[in-house]
Parts: C-alpha cells; sequence; structure tokens
C-alpha cells in the first residue's frame, strides 16, 4: 500500500488565501519565504560543520591507533586518548542522529520537494560554412581527379534520379557529394551527352546539376556546411511558390542552352584540331602544305603538275620569267610537290615524297629515262629545281 502522508504536511509561502486584514499579505508571504530560507542555510552550515569535524575524528584516530602499533610513546595515555577520541566520535554520531529526524520532520517546500534526476540541454547548431581554400589550379585539378576515382560511380547515380525525394535520400546517405566536385562534374557530363547528340539524357543531367548548385548557392547565402541544406532545399523546391518555380526552370533553360553553346564550340574546336593536325602530317620538307602550294600555282604549271608530264613543265618554266619560276618552284619543293634528283633517293624516301606530294594534288619525278629522253632533245633545264633556275 502507497503511505501518502508524507504529502500532507508541505510547506508553501503563499499557500494561505486568508490572512488577518491589518496584515500586508505579500509582505507576510516574502517573510515566510526569507524564514525558510535562512532556515535552510543554518541547516546546511550544521552539515558542513559536521562533516568537518567527523573527518577531524577519523584522523585523529587513526595517528592514535597507529602510534600504539608502533609503541610510540606511553601506551596508556595512548589508549586513553583512544577512548576519548572514541567517545567524541559517539557524541557526534548521536547529534547526527538527531539532526537526521529532525530533517525528516521538517515540512517540505518547493526547494526539496524534489530533485532533477538528471540535468542535459542539447542545442543543435548548425555547421559553420567551410573557409574557402585558396588553392592553385593544378592542386584544384588533382583534388578534382581524386575526388572523380573515388565517387564518380555515386556521382552517375545522383545525376540518372528523377525524382526529388529521391535525390534527397541519395544526397543524405553520400553526404560527400555535397561540394562543388559534383557540381563540376555533372557540368563536364552535360558538355559531353550534348556532343554525343543525346539532348533529352542531357536534359536531365543539367536539371540536376541546377540542383546541386542550388544547394551550394543556399548554404553560402546561409553561411552553413551544404550538407545541412540538402534537406530544406528539396523541401521548398517541392512547395515553393509559382515565382520561384519559375526562376528554377528559367535557370535550367539558361543552363542548357550554355551547354549547348560550349558542345558547339567544343566540336568546332575538336575539328579544328583534327585538321591541323592533318595538315601538320602532309607538311612538306619546307613546312609548306603542299595543297596550298599546288593551289597557288599558275593554271599551266597546275596542269603540268596534273598531268605529270615533264617535258611541259620544262617548257612552262622555260617561258616563265626567271624570279617568277625560282619563286614556284622553291615552294614546290619546300611543299614536297617537286623532288629534285628523285632518282638519287633510295625507295622507301621516293614512296613518302609522292605520297605527300599526290595529298597536294601532283607530282613529277624525273627517273633515269626521263633523263635520257631529255639529254636527247637538248632542253633548256636538264633538270628542274631551284638550282638551275638562275
Amino acid at each position: 500500500m502507497v503511505d501518502y502522508s508524507k504529502w500532507k504536511n508541505i510547506e508553501i509561502s503563499d499557500d494561505e488565501d486568508d490572512t488577518h486584514p491589518n496584515i500586508d499579505t505579500p509582505s507576510l508571504f516574502r517573510w515566510r519565504h526569507q524564514a525558510r530560507v535562512e532556515r535552510m542555510e543554518e541547516m546546511d552550515k550544521e552539515k558542513e560543520a559536521m562533516k568537518k569535524k567527523r573527518q577531524s575524528i577519523q584522523a585523529r584516530l587513526l595517528g592514535v591507533k597507529e602510534r600504539i602499533s608502533k609503541k610510540d610513546g606511553d601506551e596508556a595515555a595512548l589508549k586513553k586518548e583512544l577512548e576519548k577520541i572514541e567517545n567524541e566520535g559517539k557524541e557526534l554520531d548521536r547529534v547526527e542522529n538527531d539532526m537526521l529526524k529532525k530533517e525528516k520532520k521538517t515540512p517540505w517546500n518547493v526547494d526539496t520537494i524534489s530533485k532533477p534526476g538528471f540535468e542535459k540541454t542539447v542545442i543543435n547548431k548548425k555547421a559553420g560554412r567551410k573557409p574557402d581554400e585558396n588553392l592553385s589550379e593544378e592542386q584544384r585539378e588533382q583534388r578534382m581527379k581524386q575526388f572523380v576515382k573515388e565517387n564518380e560511380k555515386l556521382c552517375k547515380q545522383y545525376g540518372m534520379l528523377r525524382k526529388y525525394d529521391d535525390s534527397k535520400r541519395f544526397l543524405q546517405e553520400h553526404l560527400q557529394l555535397v561540394c562543388d566536385e559534383t557540381a563540376n562534374y555533372l557540368v563536364i557530363w552535360s558538355i559531353n551527352l550534348e556532343m554525343e547528340e543525346k539532348h533529352d539524357l542531357m536534359a536531365h543531367v543539367a536539371h540536376q546539376c541546377i540542383c546541386m548548385q542550388y544547394i551550394l548557392e543556399l548554404a553560402k547565402q546561409l553561411d552553413v556546411d551544404p550538407r545541412a541544406c540538402v534537406s530544406s532545399f528539396f523541401s521548398k523546391i517541392q512547395s515553393c511558390l509559382p515565382e520561384y518555380r519559375q526562376q528554377f526552370e528559367s535557370e535550367i533553360k539558361g543552363f542548357k542552352e550554355r551547354i549547348q553553346k560550349r558542345a558547339q564550340e567544343k566540336i568546332q574546336e575538336a575539328l579544328a584540331q583534327a585538321e591541323e593536325e592533318e595538315r601538320q602530317e602532309r607538311m612538306g620538307p619546307g613546312g609548306l602544305d603542299p595543297a596550298d602550294v599546288f593551289e597557288s600555282l599558275p593554271d599551266e604549271l597546275k596542269a603540268c603538275f596534273e598531268s605529270r608530264d615533264i617535258e611541259l613543265l620544262q617548257k612552262t618554266i622555260a617561258a616563265m620569267p626567271v624570279d617568277v619560276a625560282k619563286h614556284h618552284m622553291k615552294r614546290c619543293v619546300d611543299s614536297g610537290l617537286w623532288v629534285p634528283n628523285a632518282a638519287d633517293m633510295p625507295q622507301a624516301d621516293k614512296a613518302e615524297a609522292a605520297a605527300t606530294a599526290d595529298e597536294g594534288g601532283a607530282s613529277v619525278e624525273k627517273t633515269d629515262d626521263a633523263k635520257s629522253e631529255s639529254a636527247k632533245e637538248e632542253p633548256i633545264y636538264t633538270g628542274v629545281s631551284t638550282e638551275d633556275v638562275d
């Protein structure tokens, strides 16, 4: 059976509604409260004094017992002192028991009616935003490569999600993705998809990229860690005002247009680079492009190279002014259209020279048979080269 008697006598300063008319009720309540506080303070002082006295008696008792065991001094006097200390301890026990009885009979009040079992205060505070790191371009590139190496698969999984709730859950499970590196990776991936003409997939990845950029921007405005903004962003975007939604869609549209423009630029750059590499490959020994040189030749010289007619080339050169002939023939040699003394070249060099000249349109090589025929006819130039045109 539960004993409720302890609840019958509780001292509260303002528990009396009826007081004498000549007594100021608020003052009476304050006096009662002050008196109770003073009684409690006096009792606490008595407890503290008894605690110190108890410690002193125990120290003296141990000291006397140690001296008796070591036979240090008069044994009879020591035993008499030990008995005296024990009597003081018994008297102190009696006083403590009386105090406990008195305290037990003291009515409960607002300060003694209960005590907290434990007290703990927890304040959830969002983590602060990390300061921007002053990294060099090389360090940023190295960190990006390391991030892609560790999280590329997760970035692609996030980029393929369609529902906001799925994106929110995925990012909360992989908080390391909430960073600038993920946004940069999605931008690069979007450009590559557009270059591959996967327009629908590019549009979807672009949407996920803008979501990530919005989270990062929100964290910057609130000056908090971006990982703390994942939940708030996705909650807001699903129940936002029409104006906010329209701004979000407009940002996605502008981002896709920039992606398309950049993809076209990269395609043009790739084509230009391929053309330049092809042009460098067909460059002649003098660093000239045989195709450009062939197009710059007069029509009569073009006809000679196209027909590969040595005699016609000799006649055409003879009919031209010397400085003009030297200019064109030097360009032909530098571009590989004309190979002087081709008969003396190794077979492999002949094949290479012929292939280079064929890319420019045509070439004329002077073989031993051609030399003998030319010698019989005694042309003006027995071998056409820049040294012969004087």
